[in-house]
């Protein structure tokens, strides 16, 4: 990781916005971008002008950086991440946490589009995230330890925290939206998972599979933020069904979804405690 890129975005965020004092923060997954039109945007810039961040590779991530407000808490909004499969390391996964920690923000929520595994997962369900498997084959802490993760070994007990959880299901109540609750796994990707792999991962306790996200919770949790994960189920994950999948599925999914996931993550910004 890139501790001096990692400053220099700090430093870009700074300079752009000298005011900005988030108290949370929100990184929107594949389809996701679309749900900062919810929030009041005071301002954007592009992951272009973000050293060491740069533009996103993947349809359905905008790239851009919002500085927006709802239920009066000042957001960070990621509209789109960087992935570990498109292999330009770390330091660009890890930037919107660092950026969070350092603006002073307690709260994060991560977003992602999944494969379901479980069978009352179809596509178009929200799921939150209880806990997670990193089948990424690497971490992100790997390295010389620096004080902005917290301590050298991070407890992982309550990743998602059980209170944040908790608002969850109070807001899809009042939103009237679906919520199911499972373990989301996050494999390197850029493939699709094999049939094989699916039914290994339902095993070992997976319900959820995805390319993200894991990464992003792991250095939050560690620097001492609270984290929420919320996935949109795009598809049923490999030979569930017997077809192949593709990841314009996965973008009409979220299009069809999104009224959900806007009306949603409004009411989860209201029921937040901070």
């Amino acid at each position: 990781m890139d501790y001096q890129e990692l400053d220099n975005a700090l430093q870009a965020v700074r300079k752009r916005w000298p005011e900005a004092r988030p108290a949370c923060g929100l990184i929107l997954g594949s389809g996701w971008s679309d749900v900062a039109e919810a929030f009041t945007i005071r301002d954007t810039m592009p992951y272009t002008d973000i050293p060491g961040l740069g533009a996103t590779g993947v349809v359905g991530h905008a790239g851009r950086l919002a500085l927006a407000e709802y239920a009066g808490k000042e957001t960070l909004i990621f509209q789109g991440r960087r992935h570990w499969y498109e292999g330009v390391g770390w330091t660009p996964i890890a930037i919107p946490v660092y950026l969070l920690k350092q603006l002073g923000a307690s709260m994060l929520l991560v977003t992602n589009a999944a494969g379901g595994i479980r069978e009352d997962l179809p596509p178009g369900t929200l799921m939150a995230l209880d806990d997670h498997i990193n089948f990424l084959g690497s971490h992100p802490l790997i390295g010389a330890h620096d004080p902005v993760w917290g301590p050298r070994f991070p407890d992982q007990t309550f990743i998602y925290k059980p209170e944040l959880r908790a608002a969850m299901d109070r807001a899809a109540k009042a939103a009237e939206v679906p919520l199911k609750h499972g373990v989301y796994l996050a494999a390197s990707g850029p493939t699709y998972e094999t049939p094989a792999e699916i039914q290994f991962y339902k095993r070992i306790g997976a319900d959820a599979v995805g390319m993200s996200t894991v990464p992003e919770a792991l250095l939050a949790n560690a620097a001492g933020l609270r984290v929420a994960g919320l996935s949109c189920i795009t598809n049923f994950a490999a030979g569930i069904l017997a077809q192949p999948l593709s990841h314009e599925e996965v973008t009409e999914a979220t299009k069809e979804a999104m009224p959900r996931m806007k009306s949603f993550v409004l009411k989860f910004w209201e029921e937040i405690t901070l």
